[in-house]
This record gives C-alpha cells, sequence and structure tokens, in this order.
C-alpha cells in the first residue's frame, strides 16, 4: 500500500512552530531530532493516521520568501474533525485566526484558518 506520510512546510522557526502546531492546533510532536548540518528533523502530526508535517526551517532568501505563503494564498492544507465545534471553540480560544464565520456546505461544517505564518487552511468536519 502506498501513501503520501510527509508533507514539508517550511517556517521560520522551529520552536515557534512546534507550539503553535501543538498548543494552537493540537498536534503531537512526533519526532525532533538534530540533524549532523544543524537542522533538526521536526514531524507533528493531528492524529495517529494520516499524512504528517515535516517542519523544515527556511534557509536562504528564496525559502524563507515562501514561508506563510507556500500555495500562492490558496488554502493548501486540510485539517479534518469529527467534532467541527469544538476544535473551532478551541482554536479560537489558543488565538487561531479564522478568516471567515463557520459556515455548511454540502461537503460538510468548514471554515479558512491561518497558521501562524500566514498559510490558509480549512478546518473541516464532513458531512455524513
Amino acid at each position: 500500500m502506498r501513501h503520501i506520510a510527509l508533507v514539508t512546510l517550511v517556517v521560520d522557526d522551529y520552536d515557534e512552530a512546534i507550539r503553535f502546531y501543538t498548543d494552537a492546533l493540537g498536534f503531537r510532536l512526533v519526532e525532533d531530532a538534530p540533524r549532523p548540518d544543524g537542522s533538526r528533523w521536526v514531524v507533528v502530526a493531528a492524529g495517529d493516521q494520516g499524512t504528517a508535517l515535516l517542519l523544515a526551517r527556511a534557509k536562504g532568501d528564496e525559502q524563507r520568501a515562501r514561508v506563510g505563503d507556500q500555495t500562492g494564498g490558496r488554502v493548501g492544507f486540510f485539517l479534518h474533525t469529527d467534532d467541527f465545534t469544538r476544535d473551532h471553540a478551541r482554536m479560537l480560544a489558543a488565538g487561531v485566526t479564522f478568516l471567515e464565520e463557520p459556515r455548511h456546505e454540502s461537503y460538510g461544517s468548514v471554515a479558512v484558518f491561518q497558521d501562524l505564518y500566514g498559510n490558509r487552511w480549512d478546518l473541516l468536519q464532513p458531512a455524513g
């Protein structure tokens, strides 16, 4: 069986990214290991299954220019939940910025939020 295991998210700082994803979004820190080149291998995950995020510190001007805009302003990440109301309230209380009020579509309950760098995410409870 094949699946996408990791998606790289370029960040400014490992520790502030870890705090945001674990504290504000409720992800768990899967791994934080130093690398010989001085970087770190940092992986966070929303749950026990599915794709995890590799938090990679930007190196150089080209990568730093992409922090927060890795998908050209589009929603690039989709966080599924089984309880939209609970997670939306928890994230608001943790200071997460939502860019719209929750809405109910044929595919489920959804609201766009941004991470600490400005990348856009959907918080989504699929219908049914």
